[in-house]
């Protein structure tokens, strides 16, 4: 065979496989053996091998995996990838359905779809073909594990048809129900542990480092929304079906709305359905259909305004309260957990609940001994609902909340308006000195990995680290050859953690590596309470150093974007305090981060104190832009109108109820052209 045969032989065989997989995978309408099929892929393979020259970058012999990752690189969502809101209740999607009318007008029109319950994901086509592939992350930044999802055989690496150039395309990655039991049925015969349910199941295949493994587990992805510049459609409904033909698995469980009757009688409808899916869901999502209503809707920090999930009732099981325990976190707020007698509870074994606090210990009337209901509802930690009081023994005594700390025997306190207790002795609890420490050292935080629960405890016992500062005054002599105990069994064995060469050398590199970790992650790090990760970006794109937060006043502080009086003030209680101002100079000593690396550059003063609304497409700027270059010129872009607004930008195919409203309160509206004079 020439090397020009080869060439066109291997370019034949691609082709033909990654449409057989389509049918295969996607469609479900095989036309040829499986013994076929792997007679096309295996002649493929060897031609790839004599020819490496030759091999494409979509050629199916990619989804078998052998890249190794050791660790996941993350990397920034050019779209923010926000979580939806939940609701529960009927009612609150008639509030959801009023709130998006009153902007968009009656003639709204929905689409609705199943919630899938596995794992997001978001994935970048460049010229027809995969180039990325990131989880959520923090809705920011997420980690890419391309080589992962490129095993996945549901998902085209290439994709036909008259696509974008360039579009991100999110869905979810899950597990069949078959193939999960098939993956447990294979780990209990190697004497692993199975897997809990389909979702951990896929969360930690999506992690795992060799690409290799990951092609082995069964995981399939369904398609369910574009971002673009250049989409085929207004709305998103015909959007996903252009998807579908360009090769993506893109739900059949889709309907359009133009009643909330209708919305309700689809989730009614897999609300007793769901149980005879090959995959599990646990609920159904609702989305306004039109594009330009979704960009008038708008979105909050954390989630869009045009869309919202509704979750199903989840299932309730009936077990005993063997006893209450109190936990102490970081901030010093008691949690009572209850220790129940183990059942199972949504494929999982359920031994302990929550119990929140002593408000829902009295509505409850809770007792030890009590035959309780739990359920997991929307929660991850299972929760005491109600009490069995027809199963409820004589003589049991009422539960009353503890008054001191189990920990350091401190008077507990209670602060108006606040449901939770607390210890103040913030600075001589353990429990609370660890968990400062456990979420400084955190992935969201500072992300030292080599560091855990366990070895915090053992640094901590050890009297090496009090603080989050002392972290960076350990050494390779005081790490070595720290042990304890973490496990006696019945026979008297003692398992031991300790610290060989290997550990000490791992934990000091983490510790070097997170000298890097930016600013926002490391204001998030020192658990300033209520500056969640959020809060600690607009911090710090604000305020740009340490210093100048730390001397900002109460009043400055409210007058930052999404800052209230209650993170305010807790800001200004954390400075207060010297020894959280001694730890700060120690980290810097230490090359900590504590200034934003490529603040925003404001170019000019042209549209100061100036708050503009962008709305409509614009010829010289995506949507992203138009922000930017109003803040670079000291103006304050906003995304819907009110009496604030000092300009309305209005591009092709603008927003009615905008306009509209715009009009009535008397806002000045520009066009793009205005609006590059303005600033020039």
């Amino acid at each position: 065979m020439t090397k020009e045969e080869a060439k066109k032989r291997i370019t034949e065989l691609a082709n033909i496989i990654n449409k057989h997989n389509h049918r295969y995978y996607v469609l479900a309408s095989p036309v040829i053996s499986d013994y076929n099929f792997d007679m096309l892929l295996e002649e493929l393979t060897i031609l790839e091998e004599q020819y490496p020259e030759f091999v494409q970058p979509d050629s199916p012999t990619k989804r078998v995996g052998g890249d190794i990752t050791k660790n996941f690189i993350q990397r920034q969502h050019k779209y923010q990838m926000l979580s939806l809101s939940n609701t529960y209740s009927e009612a609150e999607l008639l509030d959801f359905d009023r709130r998006v009318k009153k902007v968009t007008g009656e003639n709204v029109e929905y689409v609705c779809e199943l919630k899938f319950d596995g794992v997001s994901i978001s994935l970048t086509y460049i010229n027809g073909l995969l180039n990325q592939a990131l989880t959520r992350g923090d809705g920011v930044k997420g980690d890419d594990v391309t080589a992962n999802i490129k095993t996945i055989k549901s998902i085209p690496l290439k994709i036909q048809g008259d696509y974008p150039d360039e579009f991100v395309i999110r869905g979810e990655i899950f597990m069949p129900k078959d193939g999960f039991a098939k993956l447990n049925e294979g780990r209990l015969e190697i004497g692993e542990e199975p897997f809990a349910n389909p979702r951990n199941a896929t969360a930690g295949t999506l992690k795992t480092q060799d690409s290799a493994e990951v092609a082995k587990r069964p995981l399939d992805c369904y398609l369910y929304y574009l971002f673009g510049e250049k989409l085929p459609f207004s709305n998103h409904y015909y959007s996903l079906m252009k998807a579908r033909e360009w090769g993506f698995k893109v739900p059949q469980y889709i309907v359009k709305c133009r009643k909330m009757d209708e919305v309700f009688d689809f989730i009614n409808e897999w609300d007793k359905e769901r149980n005879n899916l090959p995959f599990e869901i646990d609920g159904v999502v609702i989305k306004v259909n039109s594009y330009n209503e979704q960009q008038e809707l708008g979105a909050t920090a954390k989630s869009p305004r045009w869309a919202i999930a509704y979750k199903f009732k989840a299932e309730r099981v009936e077990t005993i309260l063997n006893s209450v325990s109190f936990q102490v976190g970081r901030t010093g707020a008691i949690t009572p957990v209850a220790n129940l007698k183990p059942v199972q509870l949504a494929g999982t074994t359920v031994k302990r609940a929550s119990l929140h606090n002593a408000d829902i210990i009295e509505a409850l009337d809770v007792r030890i001994g009590d035959t309780v209901y739990v359920e997991k509802g929307g929660e991850i930690i299972p929760k005491i609902v109600s009490v069995n009081f027809n199963k409820r023994p004589s003589g049991l005594q009422k539960l009353d909340f503890i008054n001191r700390c189990p920990e350091c025997e401190t008077l507990l306190v209670r602060k108006d308006g606040e449901a939770n207790h607390y210890c103040p002795n913030e600075d001589g609890c353990p429990p609370q000195i660890k968990g400062r420490i456990e979420h400084f050292i955190s992935r969201n935080a500072m992300n030292i990995d080599s560091l855990g629960e366990g070895k915090v405890e053992m640094l901590y016992d050890n009297g090496l680290v009090k603080d989050v500062a002392d972290l960076y005054g350990l050494t390779f002599d005081k790490l070595i050859g720290l042990e304890k105990v973490i496990e006696a069994t019945e026979d008297k064995k003692v398992k031991k953690l300790s610290f060989q060469e290997k550990t000490a050398n791992n934990i000091l590199t983490g510790i070097d590596a997170s000298k890097q970790v930016e600013f926002d992650r490391v204001l998030f790090g020192l658990g300033i309470r209520y500056v969640g990760r959020t809060v600690a970006k607009k911090l710090v794109n604000h305020y740009h150093t340490i210093e100048r937060l730390e001397n900002a006043s109460f009043e400055e502080l409210i007058l930052v974007d999404e800052i209230g009086e209650r993170i305010a003030g807790s800001i200004i209680d954390f400075f207060s305090h010297e020894k959280n101002i001694k730890i700060i100079e120690r980290l810097k000593d230490n090359g900590i981060q504590f200034e934003l690396k490529n603040p925003l550059v404001v170019k000019s003063d042209k549209l100061a104190n100036k708050t503009i609304v962008a709305s409509g497409k614009l010829e010289n700027f995506s949507r992203d832009e138009i922000k930017q270059v109003i803040l670079e010129n000291g103006g304050k872009p906003a995304s819907s109108v009110s009496k604030k607004t000092d300009f309305l930008l209005a591009g092709e195919n603008i927003g009615p109820n905008k306009l509209a409203k715009a009009k009535e309160l008397g806002i000045l509206i520009i066009t793009e052209d205005e609006f590059v004079k303005m600033i020039n």
